[in-house]
């Protein structure tokens, strides 16, 4: 897989990722109307060039997880010599109903090991290279969760484990069961809060923190100018951050990437994604798309240089807690950091 892209180590697991992930959920849910079969030739072209695929059991109702698999086995990444060449991540924990209803959360040893032969089944796959906890179950000690994942480990289902949107000392008692190979956690510009504390502990820990929504949710691409834009089944449209005066002031705030970006000559999610990259060695960002012509633009970011001026001057626009708006509704916001 032959790639100009740099790569990053996956926690101390020896495995080496390219800096720049694919983010699949909004392939099948949330982000408007899909097309699969577009879908499967984004998934390839990326695979052409990188190697690190993220979905999970809930998006779509476990229709990602499927979607995923049909291009990993049309692509001949399933099984054989080729298979080696992606890192296929996915997660459990956000249960769901059969009409895509939110049920809670759940890190029940049982549910563990339950949801792992699912969605073995739905990727079509002999073993997860990287298992997420999506969510912390607050009624499941940690160390009971941890343990089912590790079972997993040895019974040769999943190679490497990980944790998503857990709080510092969850994190802490999580490795004390099993080594843990990657966070992932929301951050990017509009949101650079983990730098207090998750990335330190990252590192610390030697856990490489995967970053989701480095591109604040399509906010910092630019290309959303109203709440008219979002197409009408957007998940965005219940999101605080793009409703009433904090989608103004958050827009404001994008007029300067995007400002810096037609000086340079590229598009503001490269200098989004280009600030994550040259400011943070631990974090390897999974951008979603499901389109072909962002794809490139996400790839291309890696070859984006931002100077130190250039760097500076993001850093003063987007301090901690610029962004307007929480991340999630109030009943997402209680299952994140725990």
């Amino acid at each position: 897989m032959p790639s100009t892209l740099p790569t990053r180590p996956l926690g101390k697991t020896g495995v080496q990722l390219f800096a720049l992930g694919l983010g699949c959920m909004g392939m099948s849910e949330f982000y408007g109307p899909g097309d699969d079969a577009e879908s499967i030739k984004v998934i390839h072209a990326y695979l052409d060039q990188a190697n690190f695929l993220d979905t999970a059991d809930m998006y779509g109702v476990g229709r990602n997880e499927e979607l995923v698999g049909r291009a990993l086995r049309d692509g001949g990444y399933a099984h054989g010599h080729k298979r080696a060449e992606v890192v296929v991540a996915t997660k459990f924990g956000n249960v769901r109903g059969s009409n895509g209803e939110f049920l809670g959360v759940s890190g029940k040893p049982d549910y563990v090991r339950h949801a792992c032969d699912a969605s073995l089944k739905r990727l079509g796959l002999d073993v997860i290279d990287l298992y997420y906890q999506h969510r912390v179950d607050p009624q499941t000690p940690i160390e009971d969760t941890v343990g089912a994942m590790a079972d997993l480990v040895k019974a040769g289902k999943v190679r490497f484990l990980g944790l998503s949107e857990a709080g510092p000392q969850t994190i802490r008692r999580a490795t004390a069961v099993h080594p843990i190979a990657a966070l992932q956690t929301e951050y990017s510009l509009w949101y650079r809060e983990p730098e207090q504390e998750l990335i330190p502990l990252c590192e610390e820990l030697g856990i490489t923190f995967v970053a989701y929504s480095p591109l604040g949710r399509g906010l910092l691409t630019g290309q959303y100018k109203s709440f008219d834009d979002l197409p009408a089944d957007d998940y965005r449209r219940n999101s605080p951050r793009f409703q009433g005066a904090n989608f103004q002031k958050n827009l404001d705030l994008v007029k300067q990437v995007e400002a810096l970006a037609k000086k340079k000559g590229v598009a503001a999610s490269e200098v989004a994604l280009a600030w994550i990259l040259q400011t943070q060695e631990n974090v390897v960002p999974i951008p979603g798309t499901k389109r072909m012509k962002y794809l490139e633009s996400n790839l291309h970011a890696a070859s984006v240089q931002l100077s130190s001026a250039e760097l500076q001057q993001l850093n003063d626009a987007f301090p901690f807690g610029a962004g307007s708006g929480d991340r999630y509704h109030a009943q997402g916001m209680k299952a994140v950091g725990l």
